[in-house]
């Protein structure tokens, strides 16, 4: 399946498939029923039914059975036939939620909106209760049809013209979207007031936790359909106590059967809240991006502070003191110091003096890292934090060689 996106308005889905495509042929599924009928005709082809589509496109490939020309096209599913295809594989499809960062703030779609809807087509995927709807649809064309039926006889006997012009039009149970009957399920808040009049805050925090809700309810449940849930910026106006919560819920939601979850972060905090296989880096190169997979790190030990260095580009001074850390448990830190430019350090020693000692910028920011009381030294910037941790990481990607 194929979805072709244009500048503006709706997708076009297209099949790539194994299709004949020879040019008496190829175009079958596209065409009405009196034109595939002209087809038997001018080719004296015998059909046994020639009021199903289906069954006169089978005889004429059929015919053309030894000169089919097969290969692999794509058809569009948007026009005729074609298009019940589409319908019907749908159904196979895993329902797919996208929560964005940014949504409509109108009552007909609040954010809200959105979850409830989803659940509603979930729970109409449930083949016992959809055949229960069907019996209700059933039961209502069969008393419709009567009714009609009815009216006819009674018109007939004052106009049997018009009675004879008309015909009842009753949609089959098939044909019935159930989920726009409750197209309007929401949930608001005090003296009915819409969910999305509230902040974006307390919006978002209310529809994110559908998902720890939908964690629970699928523990608990056999037969759910699959489902993919993404969500751009988890973190967007939340605490991050919320932020911790939700991830927990994700994660679990995620080890569910039947359910995959897709999340989009600029946050590095939402980044350490996750594990190395939960991650996946887009990357842009020489203009073109892709979606790579996250290693353990280019480091020689697993760090999700690499993670966020490579993904954003700057890192903190947790990541400073780790890569320091690294360097000096390796017992390389006289490697690293060797050679650099040394700036003075006000040192405050043990009796209250101050004494000023020539260090390098690494260490001079370690210094400030660990004794924040010593207000005796310019602080550093984060140009100069971001500087001596990329030298840090090239000394220790360069197996400790000196710089």
């Amino acid at each position: 399946m194929i979805k072709k996106y244009p500048n503006a308005g709706k997708e076009k889905v297209f099949i790539r498939a194994n299709h004949p495509t020879n040019q008496e042929c190829k175009d079958l599924l596209l065409k009405k029923i009196t034109d595939l009928r002209r087809i038997l005709d001018n080719n004296h082809i015998d059909c046994e039914d020639r009021n199903k589509s289906a069954v006169i496109r089978q005889a004429i490939w059929n015919h053309y059975s030894d000169d089919l020309e097969m290969d692999e096209i794509e058809i569009d599913v948007t026009k005729e036939d074609a298009k019940n295809i589409w319908d019907q594989l749908r159904n196979y499809m895993p329902l797919y939620s996208l929560f964005q960062s940014d949504r409509k703030n109108s009552d007909g779609d609040s954010e809200i909106q959105n979850p409830m809807k989803l659940a509603v087509q979930e729970i109409l995927k449930d083949e016992v209760l959809m055949n229960s709807l069907d019996q209700v649809a059933n039961e209502v064309e069969t008393k419709l049809k009567e009714v009609a039926r009815k009216t006819l006889e009674k018109l007939n006997e004052m106009n049997p013209d018009i009675a004879e012009s008309l015909n009842p039009v009753i949609p089959t149970a098939e044909s019935l979207k159930w989920a726009d009957v409750f197209k309007n399920v929401s949930i608001t808040g005090d003296e009915n007031i819409p969910i999305n009049k509230r902040g974006s805050g307390v919006k978002r925090l209310i529809l994110l936790n559908f998902f720890r809700a939908e964690a629970e309810r699928r523990q608990a449940e056999n037969n759910v359909p699959d489902i993919i849930y993404a969500i751009e910026e988890p973190e967007t106006s939340q605490h991050p106590s919320h932020q911790r919560k939700l991830i927990e819920a994700f994660i679990s939601l995620s080890q569910t059967e039947h359910t995959q979850i897709i999340l989009t972060t600029h946050s590095p905090s939402i980044v350490k809240l996750l594990e190395f296989e939960h991650l996946k880096l887009i990357q842009e190169t020489n203009g073109n991006k892709e979606v790579v997979n996250v290693e353990m790190s280019d480091l020689p030990y697993p760090s999700l502070n690499e993670i966020n260095y490579l993904a954003f580009g700057e890192s903190n001074e947790e990541y400073h003191n780790e890569l320091y850390g690294y360097i000096e448990s390796e017992g390389q830190l006289s490697n690293f110091k060797m050679g650099k430019t040394t700036i003075s350090y006000n040192k405050i020693t043990r009796n209250g003096s101050v004494n000023s000692i020539q260090i390098i910028e690494s260490e001079y920011i370690r210094h400030q890292i660990h004794h924040p009381e010593n207000t005796h030294n310019i602080r550093y910037t984060n140009e100069r934090l971001q500087e001596s941790i990329r030298l840090m990481r090239e000394f220790i990607k360069d197996g400790f060689i000196e710089s």
